[in-house]
């Protein structure tokens, strides 16, 4: 029997990791690293078998993940999608070799090695050949349907090569994941939107595969490995994994061609030391090798132990941490007037990258992880974006270090900083302040927005009369401008600038200037979603412009829109219609439209619904199945969403109408079973008109 400081032990285990499970697996926002979650788990396991008294159905060691999002349909999964082992180096990789070998009761099998991606598992439902259901992996036993969203991404087969032995029905399973130089442009993307970056591919492929609008998750770039074949059928499949993996390419799925095929744990050792060496070589994010025994027969007698198979396992691989000192804590100041401390260290490399900065998030972060001026400091690198200081060394202390201060005043103009109640970030909310109109000024005329070629950042901060300190990586500027050297004080004046007043700047010749002239008024051409993009509202970045430009279809229409009509377009969150709302009540932002509005040739109506006032489908949720005549079924899908409605790809209580075609399939089946109404493609117009009974 466990004692009490056992047990409560154990029960602490436990709710940490669902904690992380939660905000891993939900809201695609973890709190702790990979090793520090391992770390835990292992703990809680040696635990609970050391005391098979305290075992309990609901410890995380006998789940995967957290349950669905509650905005998808949830979906049953008929095998389990569990999830592997870890070993983290050569001797447990024996072990488990030597636990499989013992219950084979044989030492001669082969082993299929892959890369582990660090993305999302998704299982692919095909009937005929054809994409009918993509799910999250969610909990291992229920998903969730994002059929629609995974239907963008361009890796994944809609129809398989046909083939004699094509299963009538199958699954496979892969991993979604973010290609390393899409994820910087998104990220990139973000900064000049002002918002959060994503910490790491991992993060930013979870939240777009789980977008409510598709679209978006479409201007992802995202892409997808396929690593497994879940079931089939009545079909005769290949008798190993690395046959299927043939098998599942020459159907047309994206099989990695680094999958290799090993006899011994060494060649496997051999295997894994490259791809350490090799890691960041690669377009994809990848955190350690998988390893599985490769014939299905004895997949299938090894079976399962709790949440995990016998026949596999993952080799992580070490985190990629380094230890270095903490010189100074140095603040940003952002477009939006918002305060960002980060780290100044003593470079270090990490991972074969040197290291001079690190990210600090906010001072509540700081304070969390009680990170001082002078402290030996953890840093990791966290994905593809600045890397992160995990936390102190504490033994390493001297007593000679200092706590952080978040300074009173901006340091760019001298303005008492507030802090809203219950936010993170310390904020100057001098709309004038030189730090804002430099870092607003890069951003409107960035290739993002109003794509200026040639007003680069030192020429920005010359027109403003800014002074840069002396490392412009940082971005930072001295607190005063200099107001007779400034040439203009705000976006719009730009477009007030003569040729000849562009050649009179220092070290800008007579060609220069010519070209950045003819750059700025090529720039009035720019479409709609740019301009909005340019204007530098809060978490507004390139996806929420252009559905802001396809609902409204002009600025000035925009500029008058409620936040209730803000809320109503898909994709956009109450935060994010008040953020703008906000914007446009601002008396200087409203000048700024004003003369934008003047200056600028961009065309209204772009891409923009026809109808005004309230959506016809608003609150309606449709399903689109079978051939139709006058739509593809993208275009029936965006007819139906630019009308207020929401586009589901499965069959619940909570749909609406199903539309069907030609050939419609089972969701026909699912809609007369449910109770569901099922329209035409006539109806479905009707409808949109107000002229059906």
């Amino acid at each position: 029997m466990a004692d009490a400081a056992t047990t409560q032990r154990v029960q602490q285990l436990r709710e940490q990791l669902h904690r992380h499970n939660y905000l891993y697996h939900v809201l695609d926002s973890p709190r702790i690293t990979d090793a520090e979650y391992d770390a835990l788990f292992r703990e809680l396991q040696t635990l609970e078998e050391a005391h098979p008294d305290l075992a309990d159905d609901g410890s995380p060691t006998r789940r995967v993940g957290a349950a669905p999002a509650p905005q998808f349909d949830e979906v049953a999964h008929p095998v389990p999608m569990l999830s592997l082992g870890n070993a983290f180096d050569e001797e447990e990789l024996a072990a488990w070799r030597r636990r499989a070998a013992g219950m084979l009761e044989r030492e001669d099998f082969a082993m299929v090695c892959e890369p582990k991606i660090d993305g999302l598992a998704i299982a692919l439902t095909y009937e005929a050949g054809q994409l009918t259901r993509a799910a999250t992996r969610g909990d291992g036993l229920r998903g969730e349907d994002v059929t629609l969203n995974v239907r963008t991404i361009r890796s994944v087969p809609l129809v398989l090569q046909a083939g004699a032995s094509l299963p009538p029905r199958m699954e496979v399973r892969g991993e979604v994941y973010f290609p390393r130089d899409a994820f910087r442009r998104l990220n990139e993307e973000r900064e000049a939107a002002g918002e959060p970056l994503f910490a790491n591919p991992r993060n930013a492929a979870a939240g777009s595969l789980r977008q409510l609008d598709p679209r978006v998750t479409a201007s992802r770039q995202l892409a997808i490995w396929v690593y497994q074949l879940g079931w089939a059928q009545d079909a005769e499949t290949p008798p190993t994994h690395w046959e299927t993996m043939r098998w599942l390419g020459e159907l047309g799925f994206r099989v990695n061609p680094e999958i290799a095929r090993f006899e011994s744990t060494e060649d496997v050792a051999a295997y894994y030391g490259r791809w350490v060496r090799e890691r960041d070589d690669k377009n994809y994010q990848t955190d350690g090798v998988v390893v599985k025994i490769d014939r299905l027969d004895y997949q299938r007698h090894l079976g399962f132990v709790g949440r995990e198979p016998r026949w596999a396992v993952a080799w992580k691989f070490p985190a990629e941490r380094a230890v270095t000192r903490l010189l100074s804590i140095g603040i940003n100041v952002g477009r939006t007037g918002a305060l960002n401390p980060y780290a100044v260290l003593e470079p270090v490399q990490v991972s074969g990258v040197t290291v001079r900065q690190a990210t600090l998030h906010n001072e509540d972060d700081i304070r969390r992880k009680d990170i001082r001026v002078g402290d030996y400091v953890v840093v990791e690198r966290a994905g593809e974006v600045i890397p992160q200081v995990v936390g102190p060394v504490a033994e390493r202390r001297t007593g000679g270090e200092t706590e952080f201060e978040m300074p009173a005043l901006c340091p760019a103009c001298n303005t008492a900083i507030v802090r809203d109640e219950g936010a993170a970030a310390h904020r100057c909310v001098n709309a004038a302040c030189p730090a804002q109109q430099y870092e607003r000024m890069r951003h409107f005329v960035s290739q993002a927005a109003m794509d200026i070629e040639g007003l680069g950042e030192k020429l920005v901060a010359q027109l403003l009369g800014v002074h840069l300190a002396c490392d412009l990586e940082t971005r930072q500027v001295y607190p005063h401008l200099t107001e007779e050297l400034a040439t203009i004080r705000d976006l719009p004046d730009l477009y007030d600038l003569s040729q000849e007043r562009l050649a009179a700047l220092e070290r800008m010749g007579e060609i220069s200037a010519r070209n950045l002239y003819e750059a700025i008024q090529a720039s009035r051409q720019r479409p709609l979603p740019s301009v909005i993009s340019g204007l530098g509202i809060l978490h507004v970045g390139g996806e929420t412009a252009e559905l802001l430009a396809r609902r409204f279809g002009s600025l000035e229409r925009l500029r008058y829109a409620s936040k209730e009509e803000l809320e109503a377009v898909p994709g956009i969150g109450p935060i994010v219609a008040a953020g703008i709302a906000s914007h446009f009540e601002n008396e200087g932002n409203q000048r700024i439209v004003d003369r934008l509005s003047d200056a600028l040739d961009t065309p209204e109506g772009w891409d923009a619904p026809t109808a005004d006032g309230p959506m016809p489908f608003e609150g309606m949720r449709f399903v689109v199945t079978g051939r139709l005549e006058g739509f593809t079924r993208s275009q029936a899908e965006s007819f139906i969403k630019e009308r207020g409605g929401q586009v589901s790809g499965s069959v619940s209580r909570k749909t609406s109408y199903v539309v069907v075609g030609e050939e419609p399939g089972s969701k026909r089946d699912d809609a007369e079973r449910l109770g569901v109404e099922i329209l035409s493609e006539k109806e479905l117009t009707a409808l949109a008109e107000g002229n059906r009974a």
